[in-house]
């Protein structure tokens, strides 16, 4: 799985590095989205770089969703070994572990990691034709001209019902996984940014995806990515 998700990042890379001779040089633009739990933001970046890919463009770099696999990319642009994924979470990282840790060797601080990944998301968003999922990536790239940034929210029993049906979960064990991940989230941008990630004032837009749904969210965000100046 990790070879395969390298691979994926690499070909994105390598797309974007490719000769330009003949290629329509095309304005740089990308998408980073920050959501809820149970929001649908994997299926609605997916379909949000289909929509933006048809509508590229001949010779445009391929539209690509980097989430979970950016992890891995981090890893690689720093050598080092895959095991370290697990100490990577979207969430703050004990003090007294992180030190233990940075005392024995073991691994680099967390915030070390931190850094690492934020130079991963603003290289990859610096690209162009990217869709950056979490890891505060709107606060990474905020200084990028060319970056749309958006917070994809719903009310919380239509979240729970989502990841119950598309993660074969009770719904007990859907609200936990909501309330959780939420709570990870925001001590995650708040330990290692400073900043509230329920802050509208953060995003160019804020989309409750219950009331327009996954098509017609990610055909919005591609109708204001577009227009972006």
């Amino acid at each position: 799985m990790i070879n395969a998700n390298l691979n994926s990042c690499l070909s994105f890379i390598n797309s974007q590095s490719a000769p330009t001779v003949g290629r329509p040089a095309g304005v740089k633009r990308a998408v980073t989205i920050s959501r809820q739990a149970g929001c649908g933001a994997q299926s609605i970046a997916e379909k949000l770089a289909s929509h933006l890919q048809q509508h590229s463009p001949p010779g445009q770099a391929t539209w690509t969703v980097f989430d979970r696999d950016l992890m891995h990319q981090v890893l690689a642009d720093h050598n080092l070994p895959g095991h370290l994924e697990k100490f990577l979470p979207e969430d703050r990282v004990s003090a007294i572990e992180d030190t233990l840790a940075d005392i024995f060797g073991v691994r680099p601080t967390t915030q070390t990691l931190v850094q690492q990944t934020a130079e991963t998301l603003l290289k990859f968003a610096e690209l162009g034709s990217v869709i950056l999922i979490g890891r505060a990536g709107n606060i990474v790239t905020a200084k990028v001209p060319h970056v749309l940034h958006v917070r994809l929210v719903a009310p919380l029993e239509d979240r729970i019902e989502r990841i119950a049906r598309d993660d074969h979960k009770t719904l007990a064990e859907a609200r936990e996984f909501c309330v959780g991940e939420e709570l990870a989230r925001t001590r995650y941008v708040k330990t290692y940014y400073n900043a509230d990630i329920n802050d509208p004032l953060m995003y160019h837009m804020v989309i409750n995806t219950s009331l327009l749904g996954c098509e017609m969210t990610a055909k919005l965000i591609a109708e204001a990515l577009l227009r972006l100046p």
